[in-house]
């Protein structure tokens, strides 16, 4: 019996949307990941990128456990001295709430060419709308 590998060119990609209304920002960043993976297929092979494209909608609903609102810290650097910057998860919900689905399902990716092939794949938006109806995405339930 031989192994199967898929071929670039033969991947059939879907389009799927997710309401976040709800769900624990960990659990839904770790499903959304091995969609975008495409883990969830049973043609995965390690080497190709095989996930689907993934649409999250109403971000800014999202929930988090315990203290994590106030004790979870974002970090940015300028590459200056001193130039660290922090921000606390509360604040990123009240000014990008989109960000904090993205930087947690890009950590659950894998680090170089082929995960960020794969990232570009995830589109979050913090409200209900989104402009990828032409692509007619089916409703991701976990």
């Amino acid at each position: 019996m031989r192994t199967y590998v898929a071929k670039p060119a033969e991947i059939e990609r879907k389009w799927y949307v997710v309401d976040a209304t709800g769900y624990t920002l960990g659990r839904l960043a770790s499903e959304v990941a091995k969609v975008l993976r495409g883990k969830n297929k049973p043609i995965f092979t390690p080497n190709v990128d095989t996930g689907d494209y993934v649409i999250i909608v109403n971000a800014e609903k999202i929930k988090v456990t315990g203290k994590k609102m106030n004790q979870k810290v974002y970090f940015q650097h300028s590459d200056y001295v001193g130039g660290v910057r922090e921000t606390s998860l509360k604040e990123m919900l009240d000014k990008h709430p989109e960000r904090v689905l993205e930087f947690a399902v890009k950590g659950m990716l894998p680090k170089g060419p082929l995960g960020r092939d794969m990232y570009k794949k995830l589109f979050v938006y913090a409200g209900p709308d989104h402009k990828h109806e032409a692509q007619k995405p089916e409703a991701l339930t976990f």
